[in-house]
């Protein structure tokens, strides 16, 4: 009998150690690699907002954290595999606003939007978005697209990074305001929607300006309207939608986040955010953002939640305006 007291007594601190090594929830969190699940292909936003900051965080943390490119579905897949994977701080997602658009614009998805993830942080945001045209598009000024657009067999297309993207919903609103037909294409990520575009193989796409910044000061495509009260320090000499005489394209700001699966523990979020905060404060992180249209955020994991539920609704409202159906 004093045998088996002695190994109860002994139990619980034997259990802890191997409990925390198993959730990632000891104090030397993160021991291993952490890997950033990223629903879109590289060269789009999302793909360099990460890739600006997570070699920062793998100085701070110690550990390499891997940039996992899984393209698909508009966020859906990769957002489906951290959804699915265990609660230990070590598989995250980064995705765009994609995110509060989807639960509109999919008729069904494989997780919960809400209730599957533990929201980290908003990493960065961008002010708007930019209208822009390949050079194959006789264009030069917003009202000379939508004539073009209104030419009895006009059959001008936009891309997007996903069906239900930010980018989509833009291009429907847009064509639903200037009352033209536009052909959604919809690719993996700003990078093919880029590469489409300076190849006419697209010729309208209206994207973050970090997307789309390289080809507009390389002239191998056009930026006719930026979607902001007021002009892109970027570009200064591209006038607002408002400007070009397009109202009513107001819509929230692009952001890109961070989601841990469901379950993970306050101690790994709060340390995750603690450590993007940090890196985001760096000048060479900020100049890097700051390149690319990007503002840093790093907002708390409960501001994030209250934020991305916001976006939800807002999304909903706006799908419903521009008259998308889901898919």
């Amino acid at each position: 009998m004093q045998k088996i007291i002695a190994l109860l007594v002994l139990a619980p601190p034997l259990l802890t150690p191997v409990h925390a090594a198993t959730t990632g929830a000891g104090p030397d969190y993160p021991t291993r690699p952490v890997r950033w699940v990223l629903g879109f292909a590289p060269g789009g936003s999302p793909d360099a907002v990460a890739r600006v900051i997570t070699p920062q965080l793998t100085a701070q943390m110690g550990q390499s954290v891997v940039l996992d490119n899984r393209p698909g579905a508009n966020g859906i897949l990769a957002a489906d595999i951290v959804a699915k994977s265990s609660p230990d701080g070590y598989t995250l997602l980064i995705t765009s606003a994609a995110f509060a658009i989807n639960p509109s614009i999919a008729r069904k998805l494989p997780f919960d939007a809400i209730k599957s993830f533990e929201p980290v942080t908003n990493l960065a945001s961008s002010e708007a978005l930019l209208l822009t045209v390949s050079p194959t598009v006789a264009a030069n000024t917003v009202q000379e697209l939508i004539t073009a657009a209104k030419r009895p067999g006009a059959k001008l297309a936009y891309g997007s990074s996903g069906v239900g993207n930010v980018t989509h919903l833009a291009g429907a609103l847009f064509a639903a305001r200037t009352g033209t037909e536009l052909a959604h294409v919809p690719y993996k990520g700003g990078g093919p929607v880029t590469v489409a575009l300076i190849s006419g193989e697209i010729q309208i796409a209206i994207a973050n300006p970090g997307t789309l910044i390289g080809a507009v000061k390389a002239d191998r495509i056009r930026a006719l309207a930026y979607n902001a009260p007021a002009r892109s320090p970027l570009l200064p000499n591209v006038p607002t939608m408002i400007e070009a005489g397009v109202k009513g394209m107001e819509m929230d700001s692009s952001w890109y986040g961070v989601f841990a699966p469901a379950k993970t523990s306050t101690a790994i979020v709060s340390k995750l955010h603690a450590e993007i905060r940090k890196a985001l404060g760096v000048a060479a992180v900020r100049d890097g953002l700051a390149a690319i249209g990007m503002e840093p955020v790093g907002n708390t994991p409960a501001a994030f939640r209250q934020f991305v539920e916001t976006s939800i609704r807002r999304s909903a409202e706006l799908v419903k305006l521009a008259g998308l159906q889901a898919e």
